[in-house]
């Protein structure tokens, strides 16, 4: 039998809603008041719920829709405090139209630690299904209390392991593999064979990312993290997970998605523009979205949002997005427009420097470039060491699109 070093610590609950800002740790406060994190996954639990109409019912919309625009048409946000709900619209039509709804916290969560093997063992519990989730987790020496970064796969993600372990940050490998295979039939994979569900995989992996937070916040203590600090990486079908992770879960301080092409950080309507070989909607893999979801292959342009929104979701927290135009597949020129359009959330909420990205080329997928190390350090050191001396405000990008076409509506001035 395994030798557990600790407790073995058990939590049994119903959801929260907050309607307020979390209390946040000592210098992780902006001059707007946003914290870099909050303690729960969906601070706008309690927000009016959209319009969802059926698609012959939506609107056609050629441009990027108006991230400000309440879905109901009745306007625009005028304060910083109303973009909560604003959020809470996109993250509802994003699952009722895409993802399926990624599930809530279970009704029972078993934690624990061995030290031993350096491994977090997550037992969720709920309407009589279980599951198991193991993460290993790499502690820096120090006293802490340290940050923690959540690697899709590994421990680091794709980023360089030294310009993440030569800084005091806890790593964390999330094994996606315990949810589900990247491209089988979901009904052969763990999570479906648990919860007997359709929803697509991002919403799935999203929803295991947030139980590996459950269980590090459980055993916080014993490990001295700092769990108001965590971040999450992946690239490719995993910064997609990144993105979806860090867009669904508000206690996520920091996200960077690598080279996550379609169905990440590009918008649907720009990558149907562009010619060659790229992952549009109707070409990108079924299982990771709903089925009901390509429906919208030919009416991409019904879509009540778009990916700059799912990128927006992140905001007020910081999210650095990495892109590679080497590779027509990621269709990393639709990645620049939704970007530059997602940017505009975060000028208006009053916290630019929480939102970058930089899009080089020359050099293999999923690889960090010289060139692009000191970028990625100065995420890791500003939003998870507190470091607020180095630049995060980063534009890189070899395109220049006309964005007027793209982007026809103003950013607000919030209140």
């Amino acid at each position: 039998m395994r030798k557990v070093l600790g407790l073995i610590l058990a939590a049994s609950f119903a959801a929260a809603t907050v309607t307020a800002a979390a209390e946040p740790l000592d210098g992780s406060v902006n001059g707007m008041g946003f914290p870099l994190s909050y303690p729960v996954e969906h601070t706008g639990a309690d927000c009016p719920k959209p319009p969802l109409p059926a698609l012959h019912e939506l609107p056609i919309i050629m441009s990027l829709p108006n991230p400000f625009e309440w879905s109901d048409g009745s306007g625009v946000i005028t304060r910083r405090e109303e973009w909560r709900c604003r959020r809470a619209e996109i993250a509802e039509e994003i699952q009722h139209y895409q993802l399926g709804y990624k599930p809530p916290r279970p009704e029972e969560l078993e934690a624990s630690f061995s030290r031993e093997e350096q491994l977090l063992k997550v037992k969720v519990r709920d309407h009589g299904a279980e599951l198991t989730l193991t993460a290993k987790v790499t502690l820096p020496e120090g006293q802490g209390p340290f940050p923690a970064l959540i690697g899709v796969g590994w421990g680091t993600g794709s980023l360089p392991p030294d310009l993440v372990l030569s800084r005091p940050i806890a790593t964390v490998a999330f094994n996606f593999l315990e949810i589900s295979d990247v491209y089988p039939d979901k009904e052969t994979q763990p999570f479906y064979q648990a919860f007997k569900t359709d929803i697509g995989k991002y919403a799935a992996w999203a929803w295991g990312i947030s139980r590996i937070i459950d269980g590090l916040e459980m055993v916080k203590e014993q490990l001295n993290l700092d769990t108001s600090r965590i971040a999450v990486t992946g690239c490719s079908f995993a910064g997609k997970i990144a993105l979806y992770a860090g867009a669904f879960d508000e206690r996520i301080a920091l996200t960077i998605a690598q080279e996550p092409g379609g169905g990440g950080a590009a918008a649907w309507r720009v990558t149907e523009s562009l010619p060659g070989e790229r992952e549009t909607l109707a070409r990108t893999t079924r299982s990771w979205y709903r089925p009901e979801f390509f429906q919208f292959a030919d009416a991409v342009a019904r879509l009540p949002y778009d990916h700059h929104e799912l990128m927006a979701m992140v905001a007020p927290r910081a999210l650095f997005v990495l892109g590679n135009p080497d590779y027509e597949w990621l269709a990393e020129e639709s990645a620049y427009v939704s970007s530059m359009a997602a940017k505009k959330v975060w000028e208006a909420l009053g916290v630019p420097e929480r939102f970058g990205f930089s899009i080089v080329a020359g050099h293999p997928h999923c690889m960090v470039p010289e060139s692009q190390r000191a970028e990625v350090a100065a995420f890791l050191d500003r939003f998870l060491l507190g470091d607020e001396s180095v630049e995060t405000e980063i534009v890189r990008t070899p395109y220049s699109t006309d964005l007027a076409r793209w982007i026809t509506w103003d950013r607000p001035v919030l209140e």
